[in-house]
């Protein structure tokens, strides 16, 4: 047992590093991941570490494709695709969490949970980063106005089917890890997009957004051109990372409901 919990350390310190080396993640983004990994490890095994693995490889593939069409997001995005520790606790951390609760409280809500997080995180990534490819413009949900791509809280044709694959793929391959219900299935799924939505509606709502003194561009971080930018609307710690964090525990709040209150109808 010692022996397998050593090798598991060693492939999850393995596997941050070469993310690290390989630009995904930055140094601070390295070391979270270890630490996210290893929480999941220790409440899911070897297969909780398969699902989150699909979702970071998957999703860190995405945001490197076509990344010089997509080079001119760098200057909306606060941040770009190698991901920090922020990022890396917006998208795992509530993956951690659950997986430290169910090594001390094993039951299938919290795999349900678990399996929401990564399908709303991957519905997250896979919109904004298929989406920013659509040729044509997206539209805010805010009087569904045409909106320059990569504006938060904006959506399009693309980049929601996209979302809705990436919940689906995380629902599809967890349901067959854990051999969970029929009923776990659809609650991933459907909680997963959801997240997606909510997501992008705090994005329209809450979110910072900023405008650039110097060239007038929206951005979302508070310095654009070397100078300080000025906020239009939303708090300053609302940013991009605080809405992923916020809109994947709302999905896994939300899912967890679902099923509480249908199981004793399917089972």
């Amino acid at each position: 047992m010692a022996v397998e919990s050593a090798l598991t350390l060693g492939f999850i310190l393995f596997t941050a590093f070469v993310a690290w080396k390989l630009s995904f993640l930055s140094l601070s983004g390295a070391i979270s991941a270890f630490f996210v990994g290893s929480s999941i490890a220790i409440g899911f095994g070897s297969n909780g570490l398969i699902l989150i693995g699909i979702f970071f490889i998957s999703s860190s593939l995405f945001s490197k494709y076509k990344k010089k069409r997509k080079s001119f997001l760098s200057e909306i995005h606060e941040k770009g695709s190698t991901r920090d520790w922020a990022q890396v606790i917006a998208n795992g951390g509530i993956a951690a969490l659950t997986g430290l609760i169910f090594f001390y409280w094993s039951e299938p809500i919290w795999l349900i949970a678990f399996a929401i997080s990564l399908a709303s995180a991957n519905a997250d990534t896979w919109a904004s980063e298929l989406g920013s490819l659509s040729k044509k413009a997206p539209r805010t949900i805010k009087g569904f106005k045409k909106v320059e791509t990569g504006t938060s809280g904006a959506i399009s044709l693309l980049g929601t089917f996209a979302g809705l694959l990436g919940a689906l793929l995380i629902a599809m391959i967890a349901t067959y890890l854990f051999q969970l219900s029929s009923l776990g299935f659809f609650s991933i799924v459907i909680f997963g997009f959801a997240g997606m939505l909510i997501d992008t509606f705090l994005g329209a709502y809450l979110q910072a957004e900023y405008t650039c003194k110097v060239c007038g561009r929206h951005i979302e971080g508070p310095t654009h051109c070397q100078e300080k930018a000025i906020l239009l609307k939303g708090k300053e710690w609302f940013r991009n990372d605080v809405v992923n964090f916020m809109s994947g525990l709302s999905a896994v709040i939300l899912g967890i409901l679902f099923y509480i209150s249908f199981s004793p109808w399917i089972s």
